[in-house]
């Protein structure tokens, strides 16, 4: 399977078509109005779980910050000092819940997305006969989703730590965090359409890889918008029918 996915168009062409398959998945979600509900389902029930979570970490910031750096204790501006550091833990925190919300909420609602990402397919002309069984497929998804987390980490905390740099932390890192969030988002969202064509995590990171200005186009839209309030629980829906459709137009043109 790892010849699969020829690459497309790539640099800033591919970045911006990128985008428009999220537009896309958006119009889709519009055009089936039920499916967009349906979708809403575990998106809800994720996006609870995250604000109980970050309001626990907005609440306790400071005190996580006062266990990290007792070196402090002493310092005259120890008051600012933590109250920086808890600031940027907070945000550390709420880039996260963006970058994991995908990974989560397809977690949790698997055989809702899975469903919905099939009637994409399904309205493009046929979904990919798939004999896989359910508890394999799902063993295999949430195996991998914990290798992405993985990897996430593995890019996010140097680049947290990057932060604290003037000037680089201010300017590059965002633009990287944004770009390094938004490729694995794309990996999360496609897995459902690539795993249906039996493609195995390897050969997903390779085709995605071979087409870094889709990958990238789609996930910083997805990242972006992820970014406001509640708009991540609307538009999730419509990120899984971007991916599936994504996949089946562009990634994998040659498989149905």
């Amino acid at each position: 399977m790892s010849g699969i996915g020829r690459p497309v168009r790539q640099g800033v062409g591919g970045f911006f078509e990128g985008v428009g398959f999220f537009f896309k998945g958006l119009g889709w979600t519009a055009r089936y109005p039920r499916w967009w509900l349906f979708g809403l389902i575990p998106a809800l029930i994720a996006f609870v779980l995250y604000v109980v979570a970050l309001i626990w970490l907005g609440t306790n910031a400071g005190d996580i910050a006062a266990w990290m750096t007792p070196f402090a204790d002493d310092w005259s501006w120890q008051g600012l000092f933590r109250t920086l550091i808890g600031i940027v833990i907070f945000v550390a925190g709420l880039v996260l819940s963006v970058v994991t919300f995908a990974a989560v909420t397809l977690a949790i609602g698997g055989p809702f997305y899975d469903k919905l990402s099939e009637k994409v397919e399904e309205s493009m002309g046929g979904v990919p006969n798939d004999d896989t069984p359910f508890w394999q497929a799902l063993f295999r998804s949430i195996r991998d989703s914990i290798v992405t987390l993985i990897l996430v980490l593995m890019f996010t905390i140097p680049l947290f730590i990057l932060g604290f740099v003037p000037v680089i932390g201010q300017t590059v890192v965002p633009v990287l965090g944004a770009a390094v969030s938004g490729f694995f988002l794309t990996v999360e969202l496609t897995a459902l359409a690539m795993e249906r064509r039996r493609i195995q995590r390897k050969a997903r990171f390779a085709i995605l890889r071979a087409n870094k200005g889709l990958a990238l186009g789609f996930g910083v839209a997805v990242f972006l918008t992820f970014l406001i309030p509640f708009a991540a629980v609307l538009t999730m829906p419509g990120a899984v029918a971007g991916a599936a459709l994504l996949v089946r137009v562009r990634l994998t043109p040659e498989v149905r």
